[in-house]
């Protein structure tokens, strides 16, 4: 501490700084991060959103504002006025899509929660982006659609070659059958 009227720094405690180095080894390994402001949720509602967002290989954490903006700054991302009020922050590992329909689904459900926005893949996305998100197909399904779409026409090309090659067998035996006829 300084003298009368001068300014002074106070450390960070031991636990602070452990809790920065996590959340920036997690933002680090993550694909993208969402943000909201959970003021008005119980310990089981916050802990029931963790649960179903750990089923889509997403975590989920309360945070302090400041931590979360030094543990962000070290990993060259900013989440600019997101960072105001009570923040909740759900980093995601994998996929988008799965942790964005159960925020999509959660909200509808509990119209106390404010969705602030996020992150994905450095770039900053709205709450719309995210609400756009959920609506997206799982990875599976486009997969399937495009083989689908893929597969018709070969399917139709396989269907008019069998047509054409069946009408040119059917013609030579009507040939062959002309000819034995008349022979």
């Amino acid at each position: 501490m300084r003298e009368h009227g001068a300014s002074y720094e106070i450390e960070p405690t031991q636990r602070k700084q452990d809790k920065v180095e996590v959340l920036s080894e997690k933002l680090s390994r993550a694909t993208g991060a969402v943000l909201l402001d959970y003021r008005g949720l119980s310990v089981t509602e916050v802990s029931e959103l963790r649960v179903k967002l750990q089923e889509q290989d997403a975590d989920f954490h309360v945070v302090k504002n400041t931590l979360l903006k030094i543990a962000a700054e070290q990993n060259q991302q900013d989440f600019g006025a997101m960072l105001e009020g009570p923040t909740a922050l759900a980093i995601m590992y994998g996929e988008p899509v799965g942790p964005a329909k159960v925020f999509n689904e959660y909200l509808r459900d509990h119209k106390n929660v404010t969705l602030k926005g996020g992150v994905l893949k450095g770039r900053l996305i709205t709450p719309e982006n995210v609400t756009a998100l959920a609506k997206i197909p799982p990875r599976e399904v486009l997969i399937a659609q495009l083989l689908a779409s893929a597969q018709g026409p070969i399917t139709g090309l396989v269907g008019t070659l069998s047509s054409v090659l069946s009408s040119f067998v059917f013609t030579l035996q009507a040939v062959a059958d002309q000819k034995n006829a008349s022979a």
